[in-house]
């Protein structure tokens, strides 16, 4: 290597190896690990002459864990497996590690971050999800990562914070709440750190990692222990900060698509005109007389009044495999995909989730009534075809939806509702498929717009459901 090529990278390790004395080996009688770090750790050449005299141990210790980081972000390791593996190789090279935590932000509509903890008495990793708006939850606010979030915002912290506590003996500092009761299980010292992602904290790659370290060793952690995990934290958070941004995008595809639809394009289904066709039920539903509801309500009121019938429809779907593709205004367009196989199962799930989505609507129209809310009735039809599934529109506006006479048709179906008298309706194709047709029952052909044909009408008999 040319004296140019040493020289830069001088700056980059010797005020590291400046630092540093003897990396402590503390020995964990008894720990095993799960991971064959010998063939994970790579391999390093010696380092420079001129940095040998300078005790290489740390600064080798540092570049494996920054190659090693480098690596499980290029592979796409989870973060759970990440954080997993990083804590275990602390361990393997000697710094006393009893706890660890990192946490982040996450952009999803339902979840607003997620973090895991390590513990080396178990040898395990748990992961806990933390609701939007927790933000405002009082410990959080007497919590160490507000605080340092607080702080990298300041002009000269370039969005990193950090704090040492030591637990026990006449140093110790026990200023937040958390850490009364890390001492009392044992922990002798603590360091936590956070690094924003981005300059203003990038919440489509999680804003930032905030990590936590304890130890139980008598004398708490060492200078080397402190100056390994700020030299490693950045590569580990850029490694982190990779993964987070893909599992952001997968849950926001997921939420806004649909959860197979999400995965699809997250897979990199995305040509224009790139369909297959399938076979579904097909699920449409729709709120009678919205355009009168809606010009009697403010509009947050009708928001509300939405959001809480699409959760009631949506909830009965979850447990039973159903796919809601879209909201259409007040209406709802979901699909259960099937099988020649499988058609009878598939048409009974979709009927008890209606079956289950109605009686909720109920229950929720009588707590609305009785809080003075709006109450909407919703009408809903079940029909089985063949769909073209995939992705239609514009060269740079795409839907991933399903088209095909039996889309058009259900939503036929869905209109006979209130002339009927029914709030559920189901196809003669949806009927045929059922084995359990004794819960339908015939209501005679109609017209349906749009239709060339007249078509025959089930509903479910009379007094065992909606």
């Amino acid at each position: 290597m040319s004296r140019t090529g040493e020289a830069a990278q001088t700056p980059y390790i010797k005020p590291l190896i400046d630092s540093i004395s003897a990396v402590p080996r503390a020995a964990f009688v008894g720990f095993r690990s799960r991971f064959d770090y010998a063939r994970d750790m790579p391999h390093v050449p010696d380092l420079p002459p001129h940095l040998l005299g300078l005790d290489p141990a740390l600064g080798r210790h540092i570049i494996d864990l920054h190659i090693w980081a480098v690596r499980q972000g290029l592979r796409g390791a989870a973060v759970e497996a990440l954080f997993d593996g990083f804590c275990q190789h602390l361990v393997v090279i000697g710094v006393p590690l009893w706890r660890g935590f990192v946490g982040m932000r996450t952009l999803h509509p339902q979840w607003g971050g997620y973090g895991y903890t390590w513990r080396r008495d178990l040898n395990a990793i748990s992961q806990d999800r933390f609701e939007r708006g927790s933000g405002t939850n009082p410990d959080w606010q007497v919590s160490p990562f507000n605080y340092l979030i607080n702080q990298s915002q300041l002009p000269d912290a370039s969005g990193v914070a950090s704090l040492r506590r030591h637990l026990v003996g006449p140093a110790a500092q026990l200023d937040f709440p958390v850490l009364k009761g890390l001492a009392a299980a044992g922990a002798t010292d603590y360091f936590a750190q956070f690094l924003r992602f981005g300059a203003e904290g990038d919440p489509s790659r999680g804003s930032g990692s905030a990590y936590s370290f304890a130890t139980d060793r008598p004398d708490g952690f060492a200078d080397n222990d402190l100056i390994l995990l700020r030299a490693v934290l950045p590569v580990v958070s850029l490694a982190i900060m990779a993964q987070a941004g893909h599992v952001i995008a997968g849950s926001l595809l997921e939420a806004y698509l649909g959860g197979d639809a999400g995965r699809r394009v997250h897979a990199g289904a995305v040509e224009r005109g790139t369909v297959e066709t399938i076979q579904a039920v097909l699920w449409y539903a729709d709120i009678r007389g919205f355009t009168a509801i809606a010009d009697a309500a403010p509009g947050p009121v009708l928001v509300e009044l939405l959001d809480a019938v699409f959760e009631t429809l949506t909830a009965a779907l979850r447990q039973r495999d159903g796919q809601v593709l879209k909201f259409l205004g007040d209406g709802m367009l979901a699909i259960f995909p099937s099988s020649h196989a499988t058609r009878d199962e598939t048409c009974r799930r979709a009927l008890d989730s209606a079956i289950e989505a109605m009686a909720s609507l109920t229950a929720l129209n009588q707590a609305r009534h009785a809080a003075g809310k709006p109450i909407a009735t919703v009408d809903l039809a079940l029909h089985i075809g063949e769909v073209l599934y995939g992705n239609v529109g514009a060269v740079d506006r795409l839907d991933f939806t399903v088209i095909g006479p039996a889309v058009n048709e259900v939503a036929r179906i869905e209109a006979l509702c209130e002339p009927l008298g029914r709030s559920l309706l189901v196809s003669a194709e949806f009927a045929e498929a059922m084995s359990e047709q004794h819960r339908l029952e015939p209501l005679g052909r109609h017209e349906l717009r749009g239709v060339r044909q007249a078509r025959e009408i089930y509903g479910l008999v009379l007094g065992s459901a909606p």
